[in-house]
């Protein structure tokens, strides 16, 4: 005997919610909700296409049907508001004989050849696919072909053949971006998503689009067929690119007798921060840290072991006229060190910022290429962009780190101050010394995003060579314990406790 629902008694303050059933299972939602919502809230599995959190409701695809109470025919989830003693049905025999319906209509101009697509493992279509066993073709008719490998702009390429028309693209380019580059022209089978004559994808988020693409229409020239992705590993970490602190994935993977190298830099969802993108430059910067990847460390241009130039290292910067400059892309966790050897030490530090107002846009990207401003200012350093500032000041030059390292560099050679590079991506043969550090993905540690939200970014590559954090390398140059650097490290937790209340 089927269980008959009765409403429960409203209480005043609460009457926004609403109970519902779910595969006979009630539970509760916020009214007019939508029904996706709810259902994936709620862990439930339910294909489809055109919907995403971050674009909303469309209804184009129809595969979201689900079977509601007291209606005479299948409804969209998507465009289903949540109300009271709704009595919804996912898995019935019915509803999923609908969607299998909607799936052959979706396959009938689709290629199938997942095989040879770059988006094989990470495709819904592939998935729902498999998930109905709907292996034969009924079409006895030619397949409509569309264009392949169109170059869109901005490193993305489409292929108009497997595309399902779910029109994401289109909305990012349309709701998001607000630029209007990409539109669905023809109508029935010839319909295509293109760009609108005479314009290019050019807008500073558009790699978006891959992302949001939940087949293989779109894809990323910089990623296209360079691995499969059922062999890259995943981690967490915050984009270096500037001081926003967009929340990130890095794809990397570690070939037999090869290194580890990064392959792509997916966005991470943080609503407080970065929401579900990032922006195309955030997503590149893995290039220049497979690229640039120093390994020896150098004195006046000799290569040497890195204990042999630390010992070099610590001769020059003991010295009370001696002056570091450290990126403002530092971790909180470096730029404390450096307040210490400040305070404790006599060292005059200097925090070295990139400004870049044309960078900046009215949506995520920000002027401060640093990533850590907002962290240093709390750690009471103090930020400088033009060098001219030390060389009244000082007999001799540390500079760790910095974006814009040539700059730096030149500014020292044309005072004929001498200088030392601590460094990710740099060399230089004029420097007294050189050492090379780990790179932003290759150490963890905690950034101060604007507004103050501390958030941590992990390494996770397993390099062959793995390279000193500045943490491990200010360490051994300063010849300080284990229980030192802890202890410092509880200051550290304690001042950030402290500074937010």
């Amino acid at each position: 005997m089927r269980k008959v629902y009765t409403a429960p008694k409203k209480v005043k303050g609460v009457g926004d919610m609403a109970h519902l059933s779910i595969d006979g299972k009630w539970v509760e939602a916020k009214e007019n909700t939508l029904l996706i919502d709810v259902l994936f809230a709620q862990g439930v599995s339910i294909p489809h296409f055109c919907y995403h959190p971050a674009l909303g409701k469309d209804g184009n695809c129809r595969m979201c049907m689900v079977e509601i109470e007291g209606k005479k025919r299948p409804q969209i989830a998507c465009d289903t508001p949540v109300h009271e003693g709704l009595v919804v049905r996912t898995q019935s025999p019915a509803i999923k004989e609908v969607r299998r319906s909607i799936l052959e209509l979706e396959l009938i101009n689709h290629p199938v050849d997942c095989p040879i697509c770059d988006q094989a493992g990470e495709c819904k279509l592939q998935e729902y696919y498999m998930e109905t066993g709907q292996y034969e073709s009924r079409l006895e008719t030619s397949k409509v072909r569309g264009k392949k490998h169109v170059d869109l702009g901005a490193n993305v390429v489409l292929d108009q053949e497997r595309c399902v028309l779910c029109t994401r693209c289109v909305r990012f380019t349309t709701n998001i971006t607000k630029s209007h580059e990409l539109g669905v022209f023809g109508r029935g089978d010839a319909a295509v998503i293109d760009v609108y004559p005479g314009k290019t994808l050019t807008n500073a988020y558009a790699m978006n689009v891959v992302d949001l693409c939940p087949v293989g229409a779109l894809t990323s020239k910089a990623f296209r067929f360079k691995k499969r992705v059922w062999f890259l590993r995943s981690f967490e970490a915050i984009c270096p690119g500037c001081a926003r602190g967009c929340n990130v994935f890095v794809d990397h993977h570690r070939a037999k007798y090869e290194d580890d190298l990064m392959y792509r830099i997916r966005p991470r969802l943080n609503e407080a921060v970065n929401g579900h993108f990032v922006c195309d430059a955030g997503r590149m910067v893995y290039e220049e840290q497979n690229l640039k990847r120093p390994a020896k460390a150098y004195s006046r241009g000799i290569a040497l072991s890195v204990k042999e130039v630390i010992e070099e290292a610590r001769r020059e910067i003991m010295h009370p006229l001696s002056v570091v400059v450290i990126s403002a892309s530092a971790s909180l966790e470096e730029l404390w060190m450096a307040r210490f050897f400040e305070s404790a030490l006599g060292l005059k530090v200097y925090v070295s910022c990139h400004s870049d107002p044309e960078f900046e846009d009215d949506y995520l990207r920000v002027a401060d290429r640093e990533m850590n401003v907002a962290g240093a200012k709390a750690l009471g350093l103090e930020c400088i962009c033009d060098p001219k500032i030390i060389f009244e000041e000082a007999r001799f030059v540390v500079l760790i780190g910095q974006k814009e390292v040539e700059r730096w560099m030149e500014a020292c050679e044309a005072h004929g101050m001498p200088f030392g590079l601590i460094h990710a991506h740099a060399t230089s043969p004029k420097a007294r010394w050189s050492l090379p550090i780990a790179s932003h993905f290759e150490r963890s540690g905690r950034f101060m995003a604007q507004g103050g939200l501390v958030q941590e970014s992990k390494a996770g590559l397993d390099k062959q060579a793995p390279r000193l954090s500045l943490v491990a390398l200010l360490t051994q140059l300063f010849d300080y314990s284990p229980a030192f650097i802890e202890e410092t490290m509880r200051a550290l937790a304690a001042h950030l406790e402290g500074s937010h209340g």
